[in-house]
């Protein structure tokens, strides 16, 4: 530790005292109005009048693999504008036109050569909108904030493209709605402004406006576009109805009248988007179909805590990074979006004569979302959502009825964040509530109440080449006392630890109050070195998961990272990252818990392949929370390593692979894990790939159950081998940039088998065979018949008490077949189907078998869509 901190210190007197990397001159374009000039024909072609009002600009510079050095090949492009689209002209030369290589792909594919045009209209060295196109007329486009650290992919705006290949190389035409942009209404604006070019043949990035790889930023570093005059902001009125047919197809249950085999579904709504100023926008739903395309991918959480699912929906992905509110080094965030919508949280426990019907998820009325940024740097998002009472269907000896499984619940998110100090700086807030109508006994244990709030703050100094940023965030919530028990008693907080200090259960509260943040500081640019200090609290009381994402609480981290990175190629690697992480983590209770080693390496070699090698090292690693309300348990020490490769991604077939291997000391425990990818292109418009992944998992103290006996409780244990198979399979098929068909498939298998059962009797043992008992055959008895196990602890003949046999097979099959058409700009029609297989096998078999067994010879249930959208758009023009 004396040497880390010493070293840490020696790296921040050696930047402290380095000067500054020399400046980059800045980059400038002048564009002008195309007045009385016709508008070009996006045709590719750069062969109209209205490109001759102005000149080109180029230079571009090598930025990958060699920084600041001549490109193979130079590019060069022209910008004109009009009252209501920004036109861009790309000329792309290339000395051999037939090896330009032209690959088909989804829209956001990224395939083949390309050009890149990254407009930030506020000019606030934070947020661009990015537009690109390949020669082969593949559109992508995204929104950068942070610098240039986030990108929101799923962003589609409406714009055209077209591209051309002559002798001279390729060309491009871009057409983009000034109402597809954020801008003031000043009367001479100025841009900042960036194209990139991708050189297929040698993987080759040149840049217009140069930016070093150790500039502290993206956007920051961009140039600059004036000449933009008069035009007005508009306000964008986007509005899309939808039609959709859904039916269902699922094996029969006998006598089951919720079970008939087939369903039919016609739903309709809408979502409109209305720019209520050209900086801020309001978008609107009713009757929203919130369904994804391409399922969330399977897994088995053994160690009680909820998984953490992406969003894909894209009403509460545009703006993301609006409402984005990260606040620890995890995927903890004050909102997550998938709260809303989520799965009925009550549940039915039937008789043995009865049947019920669970709905999947929980309808959402209708939802709005105002949010955007202003040119004075104000970033403002406001949230508002209601989703409806949700009933279980339960037919009972012929009875019918409904039972109550969610509430009828009010959501709310609110964000603001300002930019000052030159853009160097940024204040920020947000809170959000959660309110329940609860109507019935059964959901007592949710909140009636959510709140939390939040406060964070960064400032850079010296050309952002350091950082200093941090959050404060604060909950509370409200409920009766069979749900605040239930907070207390959750994974999240387990306050029942019997050997926990600063906190106890009180069954008698009816709310809980709660602290967090984050404070850190660092090096982010300028040299081969980068270094970054962190500071983490999350109080025992926190509670976030109403509307927010939290994993567990008490919990103080710190960490330490320093990494160094090559500027310029040699020998055979174009670039190496070497970095060194250390981190420790405590509880409220002053316990170190766990101190943790990292040293990696990242590496891109000159034949395009990229390398990572990884090394944990946990001498200290203690748990508080995998007994389950048990007493702190410590782990023996470990040692993870891991490699992974990627082949050269320009291939026609291409690889990646990875291996992770971890043990624990005196083998008490280890994990190894086998992936490898093979993807083929064989023509331009199809690939395939396929990823399969083998996992064992050995640990001889996983936690099972506990149970009381008189006055104590006994936590038991045993030893776990799981093998864990799945792939991911995928097709991609272009019949042309707006029509595409993609497959996505995953079977996985997981088994799981126990032995050695055994109780804690004293968990903080150094060697992991003294912190258990292990039960002998006195003690333990099977029942085959029941699966269970009988435990006679003190071996008198009465057995004591049960456990279930945990073992376990669990097979799932997932895939989606997506035809989907862009009929005309912003309006698509999807055929969609889904097919699905779940089941439990027999954790005897082999697990070969029983991927066989379960999933090729299982039922299947059956999904299909059909979905119509059409999307009408009109333009206000702002008043001068």
């Amino acid at each position: 530790m004396k040497l880390l901190y010493t070293f840490l210190l020696l790296c921040f007197i050696h930047t402290a005292i380095a000067q500054q990397a020399p400046p980059v001159h800045k980059k400038n374009y002048t564009t002008r109005a195309l007045g009385n000039t016709p508008p070009p024909v996006i045709d590719g072609s750069l062969t109209d009048e209205a490109w001759n009002i102005v000149e080109w600009t180029g230079d571009f510079i090598e930025n990958l693999p060699d920084e600041n050095t001549p490109p193979i090949e130079q590019t060069k492009f022209k910008v004109i504008y009009d009252n209501e689209f920004i036109y861009f002209g790309f000329r792309c030369y290339d000395k051999n036109p037939k090896e330009i290589v032209k690959r088909l792909s989804r829209r956001d594919g990224f395939e083949g050569d390309w050009i890149e045009v990254n407009i930030s209209s506020h000019n606030d060295k934070l947020t661009a909108f990015s537009f690109s196109g390949s020669v082969a007329g593949v559109k992508s486009d995204g929104f950068i904030s942070e610098n240039g650290t986030t990108w929101e992919g799923n962003w589609n705006p409406i714009w055209y493209l077209k591209t051309h290949i002559d002798e001279e190389g390729w060309t491009a035409e871009f057409k983009i709605p000034l109402s597809e942009l954020r801008f003031s209404n000043t009367p001479d604006q100025v841009w900042g402004l960036q194209a990139t070019r991708r050189y297929f043949r040698t993987e080759e990035r040149s840049l217009w406006q140069r930016i070093p790889l150790d500039a502290p930023g993206w956007v920051s570093e961009f140039g600059e576009l004036r000449g933009i005059k008069g035009i007005v902001p508009q306000k964008e009125i986007d509005v899309r109805p939808f039609l959709l047919s859904k039916m269902e197809t699922y094996p029969t249950e006998s006598g089951n009248p919720f079970k008939p085999g087939r369903n039919y579904n016609l739903n309709a709504g809408v979502d409109a988007k209305v720019g209520v100023t050209n900086d801020l926008t309001l978008n609107l739903t009713l009757n929203p179909d919130f369904g994804q395309v391409e399922a969330d991918p399977a897994t088995i959480a053994l160690d009680g805590f909820q998984v953490f699912y992406p969003e894909q929906r894209p009403f509460f992905i545009e703006s993301r990074n609006i409402f984005n509110y990260t606040f620890s080094d995890s995927q903890d965030n004050l909102f997550y979006s998938r709260r809303i919508g989520r799965n009925p949280q009550g549940w039915v426990n039937p008789g043995d004569h009865s049947f019920v019907s669970m709905p999947d998820n929980t309808a959402i009325l209708g939802a709005a979302k105002f949010s955007g940024k202003t040119k004075s740097g104000w970033s403002i998002g406001v949230l508002e959502s209601v989703t409806n009472r949700e009933y279980a269907k339960v037919e009972e000896s012929g009875q019918k009825k409904q039972v109550l499984v969610e509430p009828l619940t009010n959501y709310f998110v609110g964000r603001v964040q300002k930019d000052f100090n030159n853009r160097n700086s940024y204040l920020g807030g947000m809170i959000t509530s959660t309110m329940r109508n609860i109507e019935a006994s059964n959901l007592d244990f949710l909140h009636t109440s959510a709140l939390t709030s939040g406060l964070d703050f960064m400032h850079n100094w010296k050309n952002r080449k350091y950082f200093f940023r941090g959050n404060i965030i604060m909950s509370y919530v409200e409920g009766g006392k069979q749900a605040i028990l239930a907070t207390q008693q959750s994974m999240t907080h387990l306050f029942q630890r019997v050997d926990a200090q600063n906190v106890s259960i009180n069954p008698e509260r009816t709310s809980l109050t709660g602290t967090g943040g984050k404070l850190e500081i660092g090096k982010a640019g300028v040299g081969n070195w980068r270094y970054k200090g962190s500071l983490t609290w999350l109080s025992p009381e926190l509670e976030l998961n109403d509307i927010g994402f939290l994993r567990q609480t008490n919990d103080i981290r710190q960490q330490l990272v320093v990494s160094y990175q090559t500027l310029k190629p040699f020998s055979q690697f174009r670039k190496i990252e070497v970095y060194l992480d250390q981190l420790s983590n405590s509880d409220f209770d002053r316990n170190l818990n766990k101190m943790q080693f990292t040293i990696g390496l990242d590496a891109v070699l000159k034949n395009n392949w990229t390398t990572s090698l990884m090394t944990v090292y946990k001498p200290i690693n203690y748990s508080i929370t995998v007994l389950q309300g048990g007493p702190r348990f410590r782990y023996s020490e470990e040692l993870f390593k891991s490699i992974s490769f990627t082949s050269d991604s320009r291939r026609k077939l291409r690889f990646n692979g990875a291996v992770y291997s971890n043990r624990g000391k005196n083998n008490s425990l280890s994990y190894n894990e086998f992936n490898l990818g093979v993807v083929y292109q064989p023509v331009n418009a199809f690939t395939f790939s396929v990823k399969p992944a083998y996992a064992i998992n050995k640990n001889k103290l996983q936690y099972v159950t506990q149970t009381r006996v008189t006055e104590a409780t006994s936590y038991i244990t045993a030893n776990l081998e799981q093998h864990t198979l799945s792939a991911a399979i995928r097709f991609d098929c272009n019949i042309n940039p707006d029509l595409t068909i993609q497959y996505y498939g995953q079977p996985f298998i997981s088994q799981g088998k126990y032995s050695s059962f055994g109780k804690v009797i004293n968990p903080t043992a150094y060697h992991y065979g003294d912190r258990i008992s292990l039960f002998n055959d006195l003690q333990l008895n099977a029942d085959e018949l029941q699966k269970s196990y009988s435990i006679d602890e003190d071996a008198n003949g009465t057995t004591d008490y049960t456990v279930q046999n945990p073992n376990f097979s669990f097979a799932q099959f997932r895939s989606n077949l997506v035809v989907r058409w862009e009929y005309i700009p912003g309006s698509e029609f999807y055929l969609v189907w889904s097919q699905g297989i779940t089941a439990n096998g027999s954790p005897g078999n082999n697990l070969f078998d029983e991927l066989n067994t379960q999933l090729l010879n299982g039922k299947t249930e059956n999904i299909f869509l059909l979905k119509m959208t059409y999307r009408l758009t009109k333009h206000i023009r702002h008043k001068q």
